[in-house]
C-alpha cells in the first residue's frame, strides 16, 4: 500500500526523477516566456515592415503631373475648314514617385487633342514633354475660354495604370496663335 498523505522530506538530489522533474518545471516558463519575446520582436518587426511597405506604395500611386501647351510646328496643315498642329505638350511631375505618360486626349467642340509620341517617362521633380496633335475647327472662331480637360494615361511606379485629368488653358498660347493663323489664311484664300 501507498500512502500519499506522507511526505518525502529528503531534498531532491541531482541525477533523480524529481530533481529532473523540478529543473524541467523551472525551465518551461522561461522558454515560453522567451519564445513570447522573440515572436513580440518579430511581429513588430515584421508589422513596421508591412507599414512601410504600403506608405511606399500608396506614396508610388500618387500622380501630381501639370500640363501646358509648349509650342507648335509651322508645319501644320489646313483642310476643310479645320487646322491640324503637331506641338508639344509640357508636362512636370510633382509626385513623389516616377511616372510613365502613356498617352493624352482631350475633346470637346471643335477641338480634338491626342499623344502622337512615345510615352514618356518622368522623374519625381523632373519635366518633360510629349508629342501631341492638336485639331481645330475654324468655324469656332476662338478657343473657348475656359480650360480643356486634358486626360491623361498614366503609369505609376508600381506599374497600376491611371487616369487623371487636368486643365489646360489654350487662350493665346501657340497652339491657338497658330490655329487662328491657319484659319486666316483659310478664310482669306476661300
Amino acid at each position: 500500500m501507498i500512502d500519499l498523505d506522507e511526505h518525502n522530506n529528503q531534498s531532491a538530489k541531482s541525477g533523480t526523477p524529481a530533481h529532473d522533474r523540478s529543473v524541467l518545471r523551472q525551465k518551461v516558463p522561461l522558454r515560453l516566456l522567451a519564445a513570447f519575446a522573440v515572436g513580440v520582436v518579430l511581429g513588430g518587426f515584421g508589422f513596421s515592415q508591412l507599414r512601410d511597405s504600403r506608405d511606399q506604395r500608396d506614396r508610388n500611386a500618387v500622380v501630381a503631373l501639370v500640363a501646358f501647351p509648349q509650342s507648335a510646328d509651322s508645319g501644320s496643315a489646313a483642310f476643310e475648314g479645320s487646322v491640324r498642329l503637331s506641338g508639344y505638350l509640357a508636362l512636370a511631375n510633382g509626385g513623389p514617385g516616377p511616372s510613365t505618360v502613356r498617352g493624352v486626349h482631350a475633346e470637346r467642340p471643335g477641338v480634338v487633342i491626342h499623344s502622337i509620341g512615345a510615352p514618356r517617362l518622368l522623374p519625381p521633380g523632373s519635366t518633360g514633354q510629349l508629342a501631341v496633335e492638336l485639331w481645330f475647327e475654324c468655324s469656332v472662331a476662338r478657343l473657348q475660354r475656359e480650360p480643356l480637360p486634358l486626360g491623361l494615361s498614366v503609369e505609376t511606379d508600381d506599374e497600376q495604370g491611371r487616369k487623371v485629368s487636368y486643365p489646360v488653358a489654350l487662350v493665346g498660347d501657340d497652339w491657338e496663335r497658330d490655329a487662328l493663323s491657319k484659319c486666316s489664311g483659310i478664310f482669306a484664300v476661300g
